[in-house]
C-alpha cells in the first residue's frame, strides 16, 4: 500500500480556499515543506523529491492535481531542478500558444494578452504526443485574477452521459473531426511532421485512472470555429445546446485557488482540462511539460 502523503516527513498535507473532494480525494492534493530548518528551502524540496519520485507520481494519479506550497522557490532556475528531480522525459510544446524559452526545461505559459480567458484543454490534445504532466511555476502572482482552473475530466463525461446519453453515444460511435484540419499531427526526429488522417475519439481511458473515460476533447472550445475539432466525423453538426450545457458542467466542476508566490502546481494531463482566468498584470507563471 502507498504511503499516505503525512507520512512522508518531508511534507505536510495541507488545504487551499477553492480545494474540493471529487470521489473521495482532496483536489488539489497540498503539500507543505514539514517543521525543521531548512525544510521550506528549494535545495531541501528537490531532494525530498528525487527521494519520493514513485510515490509522488501516485499522489499526482491519485489526485490529478499536487501544489507545493511555502517552499521558497525562487525563479526558473530553482523550478527547473524540481522538474528535473523526477526523470520524467521532456517533450516539446506543439500549439499556437505564444511561448517564450527561459531555461532548460522552462518556458512562459502562454502570453496571450491577460484580459482573454484561455478556455479549459488538456495541454496538445490535438496533438498525437502529448504530455502526461504539465507543471506550472508562479513567480509573480497577479494582483487580481489570473487563477488556472482545471477540471477532473472524468466529471465531464459522468455529467453529458448523465444528462445527453444518446448524443455522448452518437458522438463516441462517430468521433469528432477538424472542419480544416482533420488530422493528428506527430513530430518526427527530424524536425518534420507527419500528419495523420481520420475521426478523433470524444473520450480517452488511460491505464491507472480507475478506468476513468476523460472528456479529451476540444468540443467547446473549438465549436462554430473554422478550424475546429468539434464536428461530428461524418460531417454531421454537434447541436448547439449540447456544446452550451457541456461548457456549464465544465465551469461547474471547476477547481481554482489563488496564486501565491512561489506555488508549483502539478497536473495530470490525461486526467485534468486546464484554463487560465483574466488577469490584471504583472502575472508571471512558467511551465515545463513531461511524458
Amino acid at each position: 500500500m502507498a504511503a499516505a502523503a503525512s507520512e512522508v516527513s518531508a511534507f505536510e498535507v495541507g488545504a487551499c480556499k477553492g480545494q474540493k473532494v471529487v470521489d473521495g480525494e482532496a483536489i488539489p492534493l497540498v503539500l507543505r515543506p514539514s517543521s525543521g530548518p531548512g525544510k521550506s528551502s528549494a535545495e531541501a524540496l528537490v531532494a525530498a523529491l528525487a527521494a519520493n519520485r514513485a510515490w509522488f507520481e501516485e499522489q499526482l494519479v491519485r489526485h490529478s492535481a499536487v501544489l507545493l506550497r511555502g517552499f521558497d522557490v525562487a525563479d526558473a532556475v530553482e523550478f527547473n531542478d524540481i522538474v528535473e528531480a523526477f526523470g520524467w522525459e521532456d517533450i516539446r510544446y506543439v500549439g499556437p500558444a505564444p511561448r517564450t524559452h527561459i531555461h532548460k526545461r522552462v518556458w512562459t505559459a502562454n502570453e496571450g494578452p491577460l484580459s482573454e480567458f484561455i478556455y479549459y484543454h488538456h495541454e496538445m490534445v490535438l496533438i498525437k504526443e502529448f504530455p502526461g504532466k504539465v507543471i506550472l511555476f508562479c513567480e509573480v502572482p497577479p494582483p487580481e485574477g489570473g487563477e488556472t482552473p482545471f477540471v477532473p475530466s472524468f466529471k465531464v463525461t459522468e455529467k453529458m452521459i448523465e444528462e445527453f446519453p444518446e448524443h455522448v453515444k452518437e458522438m463516441e460511435e462517430k468521433g469528432l473531426r477538424a472542419k480544416a484540419l482533420g488530422m493528428d499531427m506527430e513530430w518526427l526526429a527530424d524536425g518534420g511532421v507527419k500528419t495523420i488522417l481520420g475521426p478523433r475519439p470524444l473520450t480517452r481511458v488511460f491505464p491507472g485512472r480507475k478506468e476513468r473515460r476523460m472528456w479529451f476533447n476540444t468540443l467547446v472550445g473549438m465549436h462554430g470555429k473554422d478550424i475546429s475539432s468539434a464536428e461530428l466525423a461524418d460531417g454531421s453538426e454537434i447541436p448547439a445546446h449540447v456544446v452550451q450545457r457541456c461548457g456549464e458542467i465544465i465551469e461547474e466542476e471547476s477547481i481554482q485557488f489563488k496564486w501565491e508566490k512561489g506555488d508549483v502546481l502539478f497536473l495530470d494531463n490525461l486526467a485534468t482540462l486546464h484554463g487560465r482566468r483574466p488577469s490584471l498584470p504583472p502575472r508571471k507563471v512558467l511551465v515545463a511539460t513531461c511524458k
